[in-house]
């Protein structure tokens, strides 16, 4: 085995060792607690989403990648790795769609009293539900789209070429595939990062204001309570500023590996890394 393989297998490995760890200690941290008490506050429950999407990225992409580097290129078939692409894309889509939810909810939460929002903050946890199942089943049938489409591309006439993972092949490029991906999976993530960052902006300033209003108030409740606001909220701010970094970050460099047609060893495993941080990172900064 070539030594940069060993080197990549190994950091795959790590990452989805480490990746799985955290969310399932977390999920089972939840579980517990709701069969429990029979009750999760909101936050809660859609971190439990968001940890079972980053779970499916870690599976999926890690699976993937370390079998391939440590040479094990025909260890799953075609049916095999299609599948694994697809519960990929599936668990990204999650994974920014739960982000954008749990950002906006926390930005409603510690909204002024008399806030136009104040509504919003009563209804939402009723229907939060009734979003995440909506995005779950929306989401399953959006991603369907690619692998029917790779398929009837596949049995046409049209070439198609081996991707750099060896095992998995990828039809040629087309407009209309570019065009299909672009409006149903690259529009909508960049609208729910626009969201993220505006919502975290607004609980940057809302939190700046709250505190300029109790620094003369010497209160011990008071500040007991500020405080933990402030915690919960700096920890769900830590969280988005992570996802927006990374996901920045892996973004441009899938646009690299897209735009090229056989893209280098080094910029295929590097973007697969970078794509991983998030999901492995994230139930981190997330403790219960």
């Amino acid at each position: 085995m070539d030594h940069k393989d060993l080197t990549i297998g190994i950091v795959f490995l790590f990452q989805t060792t480490v990746g799985i760890l955290g969310n399932f200690s977390l999920l089972s941290c939840y579980l517990i607690q709701y069969y429990t008490k029979q009750t999760l506050k909101t936050t809660d429950l859609i971190l439990t989403h968001m940890f079972t999407a980053n779970s499916l990225i870690i599976f999926s992409k890690g699976l993937l990648h370390t079998m391939r580097a440590f040479g094990m290129e025909r260890f799953i078939n075609d049916f095999g790795c299609k599948f694994l692409l697809y519960i990929q894309r599936l668990g990204r889509s999650m994974s920014i769609g739960m982000t954008c939810f749990l950002s906006v909810f926390q930005a409603i939460t510690i909204s002024p009293g008399n806030s136009f929002l104040l509504g919003f903050e009563v209804k939402a946890p009723k229907h939060n539900g009734m979003y995440t199942s909506l995005c779950w089943i929306l989401y399953m049938a959006v991603n369907m789209i690619f692998p029917l489409y790779m398929y009837t591309k596949e049995n046409s006439k049209n070439l198609t070429y081996d991707s750099d993972l060896k095992y998995c092949s990828t039809p040629g490029y087309d407009d209309l595939g570019s065009s299909l991906y672009a409006v149903v999976i690259v529009l909508p993530e960049i609208l729910f990062s626009v969201i993220i960052v505006w919502s975290s902006s607004s609980m940057i300033i809302i939190l700046y204001r709250h505190k300029q209003r109790v620094q003369h108030i010497h209160s011990t409740s008071v500040s007991s309570r500020t405080s933990t606001e402030s915690k919960a909220t700096c920890r769900i701010m830590a969280l988005v500023s992570t996802f927006i970094g990374f996901y920045a970050l892996s973004s441009i460099l899938q646009g690299c590996v897209a735009l090229t047609y056989k893209p280098g060893w080094w910029l295929v495993n590097i973007t697969a890394i970078i794509s991983m941080c998030f999901p492995t990172l994230g139930p981190f900064f997330c403790e219960p």
